[in-house]
């Protein structure tokens, strides 16, 4: 098992720009657990929403296990990536991931030969990405594929092949560590599910705009340049392009012990309001921006939160909680179980306050052989934000909202 800290992905430069998940593995190992009595009786009460069966067209199961690395709280799903009109290839364990748009598969886990995509403004050069995280970065190549989950399929989209270039990586991009491989995201590849279409926007296709901001490139030889990219060239959310089931998507995860589980279990829904498995039944809506983020308040600060699968714990800064030793390093090891409350507000007004259980990071990795965790809660990764990762979305149905104003259609959302 690895207790990793994940990290917010991209900085939020403009509303527009996409954030990639990513779960980067700081380590563990032996040594002494700090603050090892941990009690779960002051824990909020755990939802217990069972997920629906994964057996309609629409649908496809979520795992959570050891995977390819041994990360904590990664849920996966199996996507099938095939040379449009060509081969075909299923990939297992790849990350689902509602704060980010695209997919994006590790080029040691592919092995048909997806066609290359030229830059639309150089269409002698090939299009490559940058990833950048808050502790390293992706780079690799833009290319297209008809892409299958479940029974849905995308045609010819662009997706992200991540470690597949020898073009040398720009100054701009390169920062941290090189994050190009399953034992480095945790996953197989990363299927970003989030509200935006595509993974950059406006940000990225305008003129004014690309040339600060962009993540992509034009590359040739030895020689990249930031480069401007229409929104129908740029990594593609899978979702938004199914023929029907493309308004969103459903996360339905079944409860696990307050102690931490062997496993996890859930159903990736696609679609809300479209087929009779998916209906839209949230408490609450809340819209958000075009990163899918909300105004929420906590400790009497404002700030920007975020439900985000590809997160394996909660991560925001509270100065009230011990951080763990270096065992455990980026978590917090409160010495009995504790409830935060953030105050989630959307664009439309509507607000609920969201409780957080946390148990000691030390008590619940003393089981070495539990992956799946409810309570889990880290040091935040991204300033005056809060994270509300995947332990949030055990017992639950989180719904998800694809923007959809580009055609006149509803705003992005959120809800549970």
């Amino acid at each position: 098992m690895q207790f990793a800290a994940k990290l917010k992905g991209w900085a939020q430069v403009v509303a527009a720009v996409a954030l990639v998940s990513l779960v980067a593995a700081c380590g563990g190992g032996g040594g002494s657990n700090n603050n090892s009595s941990n009690s779960s009786s002051s824990l909020p009460p755990s939802p217990t929403a069972q997920p629906v069966a994964a057996t309609a067209a629409n649908t496809a199961p979520i795992t959570v296990g050891p995977g390819v690395a041994d990360v904590i709280n990664i849920p996966t799903v199996t996507v099938t990536v095939c040379v449009p009109g060509g081969a075909c290839q299923s990939i297992p364990n790849v990350q689902v991931d509602t704060g980010s748009y695209g997919l994006r598969i590790v080029s040691g886990a592919l092995s048909v030969p997806l066609p290359t995509v030229a830059a639309p403004t150089v269409p002698s050069k090939q299009l490559v990405e940058c990833t950048n995280f808050a502790d390293g970065y992706s780079w690799g190549s833009v290319r297209t594929a008809t892409v299958q989950i479940g029974g849905e399929i995308s045609s010819s989209i662009p997706v992200q092949v991540l470690g597949d270039v020898s073009f040398p990586v720009p100054t701009g991009c390169a920062s941290g560590a090189e994050e190009n491989t399953a034992s480095a995201i945790g996953a197989n590849g990363i299927l970003g599910i989030g509200v935006a279409p595509v993974d950059c926007g406006t940000t990225c296709s305008s003129a004014t705009t690309f040339a600060q901001f962009s993540n992509y490139y034009a590359c040739s030889g030895a020689s990249c340049t930031t480069t401007q990219v229409p929104n129908a060239s740029q990594v593609a959310n899978p979702v938004a392009n199914f023929p029907v089931d493309k308004n969103g998507v459903i996360v339905e995860m079944a409860p696990v012990s307050n102690n931490g589980s062997g496993s996890g279990s859930g159903t990736l829904v696609f679609g809300i309001g479209t087929q009779p498995n998916n209906p839209l039944a949230a408490a609450q809506t809340f819209t958000t921006d075009a990163a899918g983020d909300l105004n929420s308040t906590f400790n009497g600060s404002n700030l920007v939160s975020f439900f985000d699968s590809g997160s394996n714990a909660y991560f925001f800064a509270d100065s009230s909680l011990p951080p763990c030793g270096s065992n455990f390093s980026g978590f917090y090891c409160p010495t009995s179980g504790v409830t935060r409350t953030v105050n989630v507000v959307g664009l439309n007004g509507a607000s609920a306050a969201a409780n957080v259980g946390i148990l000691s990071a030390a008590t619940l990795f003393s089981n070495g052989n539990n992956f799946a965790f409810n309570d889990l809660a880290g040091q935040v990764g991204v300033p005056n934000s809060f994270d509300i990762g995947l332990p949030f979305f055990y017992g639950r149905y989180m719904y998800f909202g694809i923007d959809q104003t580009a055609s006149g259609g509803p705003a992005p959302y959120v809800g549970y």
